[in-house]
């Protein structure tokens, strides 16, 4: 008998990665949910059209009787009609709608849900990496990371109520690699890129494909619990910077709500004080608990900036442009001494 896996958001990248991934299995049917069809290629994965803050996604899960449910319908960055309240209800109301669903429905034995390495916040207090045991030492103010704690109770509460459910929350680092679109790649591709003054975050990045096999993983197998997923290398941004080449803009601290109100209004890129917070003093997650059930990422921190920084557009300081700009030099450079040369030469057969 196939299993039924229901999976939300696949209207977006992370979602119809995966449902395409999932589909492609001849023993699973995937079931994918969102309020707009998807914009990428889901496979063999079946969309079907409800709104999980409403009494629809019931209905679609006890219809299908769906044995696996795997959120990935959140939303990190408030654009489109609505903004942040419209971002807070899918956020927050849509979980809450669908969390409900899973406890009423009987066929329903496994959820995952995808959390953020934003509950973690981002302070100068901070340990130098956070196990999924560690609270953040400033909570969150705003946007997707308060949200995401948000959501993580309500899923703990859900895992109480049921105890016969399998709940597995995965808490990925910022994707990147070729094509990825999130607040992260909008903020490193503005054409001059602003950065705090005097310092250097530390980073840590998750390629989709790994994100991809961790929600594999986790709906393929009872892991229970909480983890950290990323890969488990670390890089600065003053090296992210470097590697896609454009050029920076040191700025003071105090300068940041000034510079994201800014953005925002040049519909660039919408950053909030948590992740500004972020690209001042970074952030690290500890994955050995992960690595402890068998999930070791295939592709490095360093390796997806380069795939990242190769797929995007050279921004003028990027190595390649530079090493163009030096060869072009070098070459006028030698041209000019064989003329020079030349000249002196034909000068000293005059005399």
């Amino acid at each position: 008998m196939s299993r039924v896996v229901l999976v939300t958001g696949v209207s977006r990248d992370l979602g119809a990665r995966f449902a395409r991934t999932l589909a492609a299995s001849p023993d699973v049917v995937v079931i994918g949910v969102d309020v707009v069809p998807p914009r990428f290629d889901i496979g063999e994965a079946r969309y079907v059209r409800a709104d999980i803050r409403n009494a629809a996604i019931s209905r679609v899960i006890t219809a299908e009787q769906v044995d696996t449910v795997v959120h990935l319908g959140m939303i990190a960055t408030p654009n489109g009609p609505g903004g942040r309240s419209v971002m807070k209800e899918i956020n927050v109301i849509g979980t809450m709608q669908l969390l409900a669903a899973c406890q009423r429905a009987p066929s329903v034995h496994r959820l995952v849900v995808q959390s953020s390495a934003a509950v973690y916040g981002a302070s100068p207090r901070d340990p130098a990496r956070f196990t999924e045991d560690m609270n953040a030492r400033v909570q969150p103010r705003s946007g997707f990371a308060k949200d995401a704690i948000e959501i993580e109770s309500y899923v703990r509460g859900l895992a109480r109520r049921r105890s016969d459910l399998v709940v597995s929350t995965l808490r990925l680092a910022s994707r990147l690699g070729a094509g990825v679109d999130s607040w992260l790649t909008r903020y490193l591709t503005l054409p001059v890129v602003p950065r705090p003054m005097g310092y250097d975050a530390r980073l840590q990045f998750l390629h989709p494909t790994d994100a991809v096999r961790a929600l594999l993983a986790a709906t393929e197998r009872d892991l229970p619990g909480t983890f950290n997923v990323a890969a488990d290398d670390v890089v600065t941004l003053g090296l992210v910077l470097a590697a896609v080449g454009n050029p920076a803009m040191p700025l003071p601290a105090g300068w940041a709500p000034s510079l994201s109100g800014i953005a925002r209004q040049a519909r660039a890129v919408d950053l909030t004080a948590d992740q500004i917070a972020a690209l001042t003093y970074g952030r690290v997650m500890d994955t050995s608990r992960f690595r402890a059930v068998g999930f070791e990422p295939e592709i490095s921190s360093r390796a997806a900036l380069d795939e990242f920084a190769a797929a995007a557009r050279p921004g003028p300081l990027h190595r390649t442009r530079v090493s163009t700009v030096l060869d072009r030099a070098a070459a006028l450079a030698g041209r000019t001494v064989d003329r020079v040369a030349a000249l002196a030469g034909e000068r000293g057969s005059r005399g």
